[in-house]
């Protein structure tokens, strides 16, 4: 059978047959399509004359029958900040229900009572469905490292006459039913600029070009057991490949350019896939997550109404906050909310000081709040600005410039950033796990081998950054921003040199040139050697620090790896440095 008959068959079972008009009506097919497939059923055996399903149908629907269902709900749900603060974004109510007790409902509606689902960013809110619901858990550990195609592999060898479904999707009508035919993944009506796919007029999901728009894709699908094995096979093989590791489970669909199921298409107004507060808004402007602490507190501070905030965007996951953006009666502002484990790492009250002693330097962003408990953070956004580009020698020298500038200010606070002391709490912060680099202890001897040099040397101590690396320097066309002072403190000038070098990745030879760039008058062997130093002991601090984030489930690929490269390569530089007597 084709999808026409299949689904002409499905409305008869559901509603018998009256005329062919009605089927018309009711499935969107022509007239000439109805005909002809209710002739092809007909001589099929599936219908009799008199257009009564047969035993052979009945079989039909029998043996693809849905049997279980697979709901996806581990992710952060990153952009739907500030409301996932709060809650994980299955438990977001509509209408005074959580998203995921409606999708368990509509299930259970359909006679699907065996339901899995996958958690993890506070998993420990979902634990209620458990004894509500009958559910089964399934613990995603690694949903802060990879997308949800690492999290439909936990329940793969379940997939068989059955529901994949995401955790924020609110479905007008149920989606489920009792009789399925096929497999299919759905999709609305609307154009998608996101859209990864299509729908051709062989009613195929068809692959699209990046600048072109696809059909919106809702996420949920039915997958049949015929396909079940095509499906595992693909998610098996795809889970063992680094360059999945970021893509979502429909990529486990795609074969030659399309998927290898059908497309099931609903009307965009009856389906909402809830990724943002905005959208939620609007679909339901008294849901309680509406009415968030940080959105209470930022219409304080600008004196608005909540619903004054509009196109809240969130900003690329930072190594250490959840930011977001949003316009606020035509001005954009930026709001920072700390991260996991952000109090283990950064003292608010420190940063809170240096925004103080800073301020008349008019060196960083427009602070319009900044609380020194939580580290709530409310600035202006900087129109027309981009960041330092560390290849650009144009770009370095006037950040270099800009940088001498504010460490010959001489703005101090009580408080020092110490490289080893922090080296030392980082690694504290493992608590008791091994270091994942198999020559850690020999590496971290070396950099100890440099503190004996470093001390020796001359210093100007002053207020540093400490985090002076390129995307901290924004550049408009009439001034350069230093931004993000969370670990500023007073240290030797030269570390914040250190910083940039290795948040760059440069060579050596890049890395004399940034010296000489913020040296203009010449630098001496002595003071170079010592910030070759600096950067051996910083490549291990945020080594070290790398591997604090790890045993929180985040991964920093290549950076991590460079920063203990700098530990171990700029303590050979300068052991031969010394070595032929400097």
């Amino acid at each position: 059978m084709n999808i026409q008959e299949y689904d002409i068959m499905n409305e008869i079972a559901e509603s018998g047959y009256e005329n062919q008009r009605i089927l018309t009506e009711k499935t969107g097919y022509s007239l000439g399509k109805v005909n002809q497939s209710l002739n092809e059923l007909i001589q099929k055996e599936y219908l009799t004359k008199e257009y009564q399903l047969t035993e052979k149908a009945e079989a039909e629907f029998e043996k693809k029958a849905p049997k279980n269902a697979i709901i996806l709900a581990a992710g952060y749900g990153i952009r739907m900040m500030p409301m996932n603060r709060e809650v994980p974004k299955g438990l977001i109510e509509v209408n005074g229900e959580p998203l995921i007790e409606r999708l368990i409902r509509q299930l259970h509606e359909a006679g699907i009572f065996q339901i899995d689902i996958i958690v993890g960013f506070m998993k420990e809110q979902y634990e209620y469905l458990i004894d509500e619901f009958q559910v089964n858990l399934i613990v995603n550990r690694e949903y802060a490292q990879y997308n949800n195609l690492h999290s439909l592999a936990l329940a793969k060898d379940r997939i068989s006459n059955t529901y994949i479904i995401p955790c924020d999707v609110w479905c007008e009508k149920n989606p489920f039913s009792k009789r399925e035919l096929y497999s299919w993944y759905m999709v609305t009506d609307l154009v998608d600029d996101e859209s990864d796919v299509r729908v051709n007029r062989k009613l195929e999901l068809v692959s699209v070009d990046a600048e072109k728009s696809g059909n919106a894709m809702v996420g949920i699908a039915y997958i049949l057991e015929e396909e079940a094995e095509e499906l595992q096979s693909q998610i098996k093989e795809m889970c063992k490949k680094k360059a999945y590791e970021n893509v979502f489970w429909e990529s486990a669909l795609m074969k030659k350019g399309k998927m290898y199921v059908s497309a099931k298409i609903v009307p965009s107004r009856s389906v909402y896939e809830i990724n943002t507060y905005e959208q939620l808004r609007e679909l339901d402007d008294t849901s309680k997550q509406l009415d968030s602490d940080v959105i209470h507190l930022i219409s304080e501070i600008l004196a608005c109404e909540p619903n004054e905030l509009e196109e809240i965007e969130v900003l690329k996951k930072g190594m250490t906050n959840r930011s977001f953006m949003f316009k606020c009666r035509g001005k954009r502002f930026i709001m920072r909310i700390p991260g996991e484990g952000t109090e283990m790492l950064i003292n608010r009250k420190q940063e809170y000081e240096v925004y103080q002693v800073i301020k008349p330097l008019g060196i960083c962003d427009s602070i319009r709040y900044i609380n020194p408990e939580n580290g709530y953070k409310l600035t202006e956004f900087i129109e027309d600005a981009r960041c330092c580009d560390s290849g650009n020698p144009e770009d370095v020298k006037a950040c270099m410039a800009v940088l001498r500038k504010f460490h010959e200010s001489g703005v101090k606070v009580e408080h020092t950033f110490d490289v080893f002391e922090r080296l030392e709490f980082y690694e504290k912060l493992w608590k008791g796990i091994p270091s994942c680099y198999r020559d850690y202890k020999q590496t971290k001897a070396h950099v100890y081998e440099l503190k004996n040099y470093i001390d020796k040397q001359e210093k100007q101590i002053s207020l540093c950054h400490i985090d002076s690396v390129p995307d901290n320097f924004l550049m408009t066309k009439d001034r350069i921003a230093l931004i993000d002072w969370e670990y500023a403190g007073m240290q030797d000038t030269d570390v914040d040199l250190a910083m940039f070098i290795i948040y760059s990745m440069y060579g050596k030879e890049q890395a004399d040139a940034l010296i000489d760039a913020y040296y203009t008058e010449g630098c001496k062997k002595e003071k170079r050697l010592k910030i070759y130093c600096y950067v051996a002991v910083c490549g291990l601090l945020w080594s070290n620090w790398c591997e604090v984030k790890y045993h929180e489930g985040v991964e920093f690929g290549e950076y991590s790896l460079r920063q203990y490269r700098y530990a171990k390569e700029y303590y050979k530089y300068v052991k031969e440095e010394l070595e032929n007597g400097l």
